[in-house]
């Protein structure tokens, strides 16, 4: 029982089955198969990975979804029968694919492969009150998403449920044909995709560039916020920057519709930002505009620009609404200046330098969320290097903090997931990062840190996925998506990956010299595992294996023994 306890959690539970199987399996076993076969991988899982949910399992006619949210699963579920309906069209009746969907809000137990309680049992009966083509859901997923979702709902009042000793409220969801044309033709197939290029530093100064570098990214993440924009990660666009592609083609690299590029000149208190949209297919511009203010106006400055974006590609109501949705980060120019150059910095993979700089935001204005988080993360980093449990310690309570200032920023349950990584909380950790992913559904490096949360707690099949799957949406990946992959490969046993994955670095830390070891000896090629032993004390000459036993997050104690079999085999022996 004590298991279970740790394992509980409130999640939003989808069940869907097809309606008709054995009918269908029937008349065409081979067609059926193949036809859900490609509805899966061309329409479930992305939309399931889009809205921040997850697989769990596949039972043939059926599948099980679990979300962070119940809007969420609402919207997944509302946009999954409007594109089967889409499917359908080009399909004889006969044919055609219809799936029933209950949702619910509850507690459910286990991880992995299957899940278990009162959450999954209600949804499962749910999913038996809906329509074909319907969805059925429970009255605490109504409360949450009622007024959220583009949608309608009809009360069905307490419905009494096979096996579920109470009565339930339930609520059927519907889409008219409009909103169901909408939300196919606003859907992640064809959302308008952008890509942001660093802005140039015309300030003169090249010790300026954090500023236009920070600025750039502050839009990144404001446009992000938007579910039916597609914007394209941060490491991404710079890379492209650094190889000097002009505008339109590195938008097309990346597969992108539009461009933004611009510049940032800040003389004395005066700042000014220009800013240009570029359609990447024509390579017209669409919209260009020059904004002027004082050095503490530039938040309203750059929601200018991510208005301008928005009402180009999303209309008017959609735009205006950014300006209520966006608080202000600081009333403090100087704070923000500091935190500027503290992100950069930690962007460099140089927090300890960035930890001072964040700190010093903090005390300018302690409210400063963004400085708080990211205090919180450079502090994390330099963690990562000295091994000392008080900068653990201080970690976790600047990013209580910050969770305390703003518990709906997902840069806050970016840096509380990795933090409760690290002190080896792992249910704890997973909530953030599923709250993160909710909230920024599109951020890569949110995503490969709960792949890393996937590794450490054991779900290595489940993490592998995860990572490749980011490293697959781009060419230009951060080198520590290649690091984390090969340690999740190193875990797996799969040795010849995991040196192949983990050769790509160009620049090895000594964890990485350590795993690329520990692959060597067990691949039989002793010299280059002493080499990498080698490299890694370089680096940190007094590492023992009994650090990294109680550094490793690993929820299982048995999960790092391919790294210390091996790392004994190549000579690290205490």
């Amino acid at each position: 029982m004590a298991d279970e306890r740790v394992k509980r959690r409130l999640a939003a539970i989808a069940l869907a089955d097809v309606v008709g199987y054995s009918r269908l399996m029937e008349a065409d076993e081979a067609g059926t198969l193949l036809a859900l076969k490609q509805r899966r991988s061309q329409i479930l899982q992305p939309l399931v990975q889009h809205y921040g949910g997850r697989i769990v399992k596949v039972m043939g006619d059926g599948v099980l979804l679990e979300f962070s949210s119940a809007v969420s699963a609402v919207e997944a579920a509302v946009e999954l029968q409007s594109k089967m309906a889409g499917a359908n069209e080009t399909v004889s009746p006969e044919r055609r694919i219809l799936l029933r969907i209950g949702i619910n809000l509850g507690d459910v137990i286990g991880e992995g492969l299957d899940l278990y309680g009162d959450g999954v049992n209600v949804a499962a009966r749910l999913e038996a009150l809906a329509e074909p083509g319907g969805i059925c859901i429970s009255g605490k997923v109504f409360e949450e998403s009622n007024g959220k979702v583009a949608a309608y709902f009809t009360d069905l009042g307490e419905v009494e449920l096979k096996n579920i000793a109470r009565p339930i409220r339930a609520y059927r969801v519907g889409v008219n044909p409009k909103q169901a044309a909408e939300r196919v033709e606003m859907g992640s197939a064809v959302k308008p995709s952008i890509v942001v290029l660093p802005f140039d530093n015309l300030s003169g100064d090249v010790s300026e560039q954090y500023l236009s570098d920070g600025i750039t990214e502050d839009i990144i993440t404001e446009l992000s916020r938007f579910r039916n924009l597609m914007v394209m990660a941060r490491h991404a666009s710079f890379h492209l920057a650094s190889k000097e592609v002009n505008a339109v083609q590195a938008a097309r690299n990346l597969g992108a519709n539009y461009v933004v590029e611009g510049s940032v000149r800040r003389l004395g208190d005066h700042i000014r930002i220009t800013a240009q949209l570029i359609d990447a297919k024509t390579g017209n511009h669409v919209w260009a505009e020059r904004y002027d203010g004082e050095s503490r106006d530039v938040f309203v400055l750059q929601d200018k620009v991510v208005a301008a974006i928005v009402m180009s590609l999303e209309g008017r109501m959609i735009a205006s609404a950014a300006f209520q949705a966006r608080k202000r980060p600081t009333s403090s120019w100087t704070a923000y200046d500091f935190f500027l150059q503290g992100r950069e910095l930690a962007d460099a993979n140089l927090e300890s330098q960035a930890v001072p700089l964040f700190a010093k935001a903090v005390e300018i204005d302690p409210q400063f969320v963004q400085a708080q988080a990211w205090l919180a993360i450079a502090l994390l980093g330099q963690y990562w290097f000295d091994a000392k449990p008080e900068t653990l310690r201080e970690a976790s309570l600047v990013g209580q903090r910050a969770l305390e200032l703003d518990n709906g920023d997902p840069t806050v349950h970016h840096a509380n997931g990795i933090i409760m990584l690290w002190a080896r909380r792992h249910e704890r950790a997973g909530m953030h990062f599923d709250r993160a992913m909710s909230l920024n559904p599109v951020d890569s490096q949110v995503r490969a840190d709960r792949a890393h949360w996937l590794r450490f707690a054991g779900r290595l099949d489940e993490a592998l996925t995860a990572i490749e799957n980011e490293l697959a949406k781009s060419p230009y990946s951060p080198a520590w998506f290649w690091r984390l992959r090969g340690g999740i490969l190193l875990d797996l046993r799969r040795y010849d990956e995991a040196v192949e994955s983990l050769e790509r670095l160009l620049q090895k830390d000594h964890s990485a010299w350590l795993m690329l070891a520990a692959a060597y000896a067990h691949l039989g090629q002793q010299s280059l595992a002493v080499q990498a032993v080698n490299a890694a004390r370089e680096i940190r000459p007094d590492i023992t294996l009994q650090e990294l036993i109680g550094f490793l997050p690993y929820a299982n104690p048995e999960g790092i023994n391919p790294l210390l079999e091996g790392l004994r085999k190549a000579g690290l022996s205490r």
